[in-house]
């Protein structure tokens, strides 16, 4: 696919997600969207090139985005919602109809566009399928995916169980990072990278694994979750013991 074609799949995907929002009166599912969105993208490439090591970045994305929306749709449908979503809804008043399409939801493409380059450029080639830098990229990215999808699964125990639901969670991964799961997706999107740049891709195309890093760690995902965790009455102490993003060793050794 072209420039031209990507940004016009992204418009009119991220469109039609707008107007689904808008009749369900609910931003949030966007959330879904996310994961699927690059599966589409992957997925077009392919077939518009159909170079065999293509296939295994295919794979790699539609692995990873379909789990994340299907777990994101299990937790996310049928309920109020996101409390982002519902702040800006608040704090935008009369004009979140426009606002909510520029920033939420093209923006949202522009980013997924930024972060998909180096996959997409890396689709373009034939690429050795066993190349070593591959290799290891499929470690890393396995490394990641296990991270995320472990993080996802014991946060969803624990506000499952009666006994802990309405608490902080600091077991598992939970206790050497107080976010695992953005973790875990910063690393997986670097094992993309590195499959892309063994396939062929411009080693510049590094700004696509660090729009993700730099998203998840410093706008969307850590500092909004940060905030809302300080409701817990331990979480200065969490905070403290407890590293940010990297899973490190507790600061306690407990």
């Amino acid at each position: 696919m072209n420039i031209t074609t990507i940004i016009i799949v992204l418009l009119v995907y991220f469109t039609l997600w707008y107007i689904v929002a808008q009749i369900m009166k609910n931003a949030g599912i966007i959330d879904i969207g996310w994961g699927s969105g690059f599966v589409l993208l992957a997925i077009l490439q392919q077939l518009a090139t159909g170079f065999d090591s293509g296939w295994l970045l295919t794979a790699m994305i539609f692995v990873w985005g379909v789990r994340l929306s299907w777990h994101i749709g299990k937790r996310n449908l049928g309920k109020p919602e996101d409390f982002r979503y519902a702040n800006f809804r608040r704090e935008w008043g009369s004009s979140y109809l426009l606002r909510s399409y520029f920033q939420l939801f093209l923006f949202q493409g522009l980013l997924m566009g930024i972060i998909s380059v180096a996959h997409l450029m890396g689709q373009t080639q034939e690429g050795e399928l066993l190349a070593p830098l591959a290799i290891v990229g499929v470690i890393v990215y396995l490394l990641g995916f296990s991270i995320e999808a472990m993080g996802d699964a014991q946060l969803k125990a624990h506000v499952s169980d009666p006994k802990t639901k309405g608490t902080l969670i600091r077991t598992g991964l939970w206790k050497y990072s107080r976010h695992p799961n953005y973790f875990g997706e910063a690393v997986l999107w670097w094992g993309i990278y590195l499959v892309a740049v063994a396939y062929g891709a411009p080693w510049w195309t590094f700004f696509s694994p660090l729009t993700i890093t730099l998203l998840v760690r410093y706008v969307s995902g850590v500092p909004m979750l940060e905030k809302r965790m300080e409701k817990y009455p331990d979480f200065e102490s969490y905070r403290k013991s407890t590293s940010i993003f990297v899973l490190w060793f507790n600061k306690k050794g407990d």
